[in-house]
């Protein structure tokens, strides 16, 4: 009997563990596809799992937060995936966000340090990085920016869903909901287009009915609209309906007509889209002539840039400029307006601010264009976006922040009724008095303080302690990135030092070191992100140096050096494009050092047969050599060795993590002429 229950128990155990991984494979697999609230739903049940894989449970749960816009709910995930060991860079960068939303900026600004001491190889992710540490040093500057007014929730349009991106037409709001009885491949409602007309006051407003037959589509995500200055033009973001037909397989601008009598016309792709990007929260110029709008497409700064375009008046486009790095960031530029006083406003979570989004004015002042935070209650330390004005005064925006009905709400300030406001008199009116901190104060003006910006550094390399130690007598040369062209050159004293360099506020720059028997190193220096802040000047003119170091190796005949981040899909030999990227830099080192001839080497971890691994290893190191010819490199300088299982880091490795560090690219040099 008893050995019937041992068998009932272990029976009853391994239906157990079957079954949480079923729901650990489930969730992944939902994670894969984006369907993130189905990933949540199956990973967060999931509480008996190996050991090895419980970082990576956490952290896909955190993820999943994160991309479904929960940023909040993503920060014990991503502490429980730190404290199982987590060790991906580029967490801490997204966990230190999480923790900004949560109002904790104290830990995000510790986390973003510790993300810039990894060095990550991420760009993007760098310049934001640099950008929002000085942002969370001027949050208390931000929360003094306080204004008068006082946003309600418009509780008469918002529900559980998301009600965003409103625009006034007239006596009609128009707005983006999540209502439509379809869902996208995530699991959520499709957006669309709305309306309720308003009467006298907000609060007075009739039944929400869709915008129009004409453009409103079950099975699509329709919003963000715009309408020219006499509303009969509109201009509205349409995305792709999931499926593998769509031509564009993302969110793409298109325009329609309002014709007297017969309504709107049936939509119309607008050719300044860019089919293979993510173009969306258009916004139309005070004159009907220009069309703002936000992008991804190749070529920007980072994330969605803000573009412009002029429209004639046939309807026809012309070329998209982008905005520049006075507007635009490495992060995200969304929703702009323009104002009836012609003033841009717009959203970002790239430029000094509190929360995710928050809500800018774009200011000229001498010549140039600064951007100023609009402080509380525009802005919380969640996202606000999508702000725009009526001709009666009245002010709409977006926003998640806590306390609101559902997802994102809409809110809003009602002005006073006009017999109860002198259009000229500020003191009738909130929003018009002007104030220090006033962005919209036209008696404002702006004293523009300047920067001087400098770099210096230190070469160093490692002695047979492994110790890092000054390198003299080292060349280092600092080159424009875009032309590669030579700007200073120096040589280190004994102290291994260089500098200063003055640097540009927008500038990119390429620090190359080398010395004879030493292999040549560049890094990139970006000042993308690390200009100070004009709220964080004090002086008139600031001096501020930036320090940086270069570690490079002495080379001989049979050194090797270990190729990062080169992996292969299972069985396969083909280049993969994240392998392509650290293969390019393989190639850079070759070009810098034209004496080194070497030998590049797969490995293999041990978990098929002793022949089929050297096979394998093989294939793939000439694979890799192939792609290095490809991109100019020499074949006689080159040579390509299979090591299969036969040279392992880690004998006996049992982990993923374990095997994954036997499987490794290295390259040795065989010859220096």
């Amino acid at each position: 009997m008893k050995r019937f229950f041992n068998i009932i128990a272990f029976l009853v155990l391994s239906n157990t563990v079957f079954g949480q991984i079923q729901l650990y494979k489930r969730g992944l697999a939902s994670f894969d596809k984006g369907q993130y609230d189905l990933a949540i739903k199956d990973l967060a049940k999931v509480t008996n799992i190996a050991e090895s894989e419980k970082a990576n449970l956490y952290h896909k749960i955190a993820e999943s937060y994160r991309l479904s816009n929960r940023w909040v709910e993503a920060v014990p995930y991503y502490e429980k995936a730190f404290e199982a060991k987590l060790s991906a860079p580029e967490a801490h960068f997204h966990y230190a966000f999480a923790l900004k939303a949560a109002g904790n900026y104290d830990m995000a600004l510790k986390e973003l340090q510790q993300f810039i001491d990894s060095k990550s190889t991420i760009k993007a992710f760098n310049e934001k990085a640099y950008r929002e540490v000085n942002t969370l040093k001027t949050i208390e500057e931000i929360k003094k920016k306080q204004n008068t007014v006082e946003f309600k929730n418009l509780s008469q349009v918002n529900t559980k869903g998301s009600e965003f991106a409103p625009m006034v037409r007239g006596d009609e709001l128009i707005f983006t909901a999540s209502r439509k009885s379809k869902t996208y491949s995530n699991g959520l409602p499709y957006v669309g287009l709305y309306k309720v007309k308003i009467d006298k006051t907000i609060a007075e407003m009739s039944k929400i009915e869709k915008f129009s037959d004409a453009v409103f589509d079950e099975e699509r995500n329709e919003g963000t609209p715009t309408f020219s200055p006499d509303g009969k033009t509109m201009i509205y973001a349409r995305g792709n309906t999931g499926k593998r037909k769509d031509l564009s397989p993302d969110m793409d601008l298109y325009i329609c007509r309002y014709v007297d009598g017969s309504g709107w016309t049936e939509p119309r792709y607008v050719s300044a889209s860019d089919s293979a990007s993510w173009d969306g929260s258009p916004a139309f110029s005070r004159d009907g002539k220009t069309i703002y709008f936000s992008s991804n497409r190749p070529g920007g700064l980072g994330g969605l840039d803000l573009y412009r375009v002029n429209m004639d008046a046939s309807g026809r486009f012309g070329t998209p400029t982008n905005m520049g790095k006075e507007i635009n960031t490495a992060g995200d530029e969304m929703f702009p307006y323009v104002s009836e006083d012609g003033k841009l406003y717009f959203a970002s979570d790239g430029h000094p601010g509190l929360g995710k989004l928050d809500l800018f004015l774009a200011v000229r002042a001498g010549g140039k264009v600064t951007v100023e935070n609009m402080g509380t209650p525009y802005n919380s330390n969640m996202d606000d976006f999508g702000l725009v004005m009526s001709k009666r005064g009245d002010v709409f925006f977006s926003s998640n922040r806590a306390g609101g009905i559902g997802d994102d709400d809409i809110y809003y300030y009602e002005a006073p009724q006009k017999t109860d406001l002198t259009e000229n008199d500020p003191s009738k009116n909130p929003l018009l008095a002007p104030k220090p901190s006033d962005p919209d104060s036209t008696t404002k003006t702006l004293a523009i303080k300047t920067v001087n910006y400098y770099l210096k550094g230190t070469i160093y390399t490692q002695n047979n302690a492994n110790e890092s130690v000054p390198l003299d007598s080292s060349r280092v040369r600092i080159l424009n990135a875009e032309n590669q062209e030579l700007l200073t050159e120096f040589t280190t004293g004994k102290n291994g030092r260089f500098g200063p360099v003055t640097l540009k506020e927008d500038g990119d720059y390429i620090i190359l070191a080398d010395k004879k028997n030493f292999l040549a190193k560049r890094e990139d220096f970006s000042m993308s992100g690390r200009a100070i802040p004009q709220s964080l000047l004090k002086k008139p003119v600031t001096d501020t140096t930036f320090y940086t170091s270069i570690v490079i190796d002495q080379v001989f005949v049979g050194k090797t050096f270990r190729v990062d981040n080169i992996y292969y899909d299972l069985d396969k030999w083909d280049i993969r494009p994240d392998a392509a990227l650290e293969l390019d830099k393989l190639v850079q080192t070759l070009n810098d050092n034209p004496q080194i001839k070497i030998e590049l080497g797969s490995h293999t971890d041990a978990r098929a047969t002793e022949v089929y691994n050297l096979r394998l290893s093989q294939k793939r190191a000439e694979s890799a050599i192939n792609y290095i010819v490809s991109k100019g490199i020499s074949r006689e300088r080159l040579s390509a060795k299979g090591y299969g299982e036969s040279v392992l880091i880690i004998p006996n490795a049992k982990t993923e993590s374990e095997h994954q560090t036997n499987r490794r690219t290295e390259f040795k040099v065989v010859e220096i002429q």
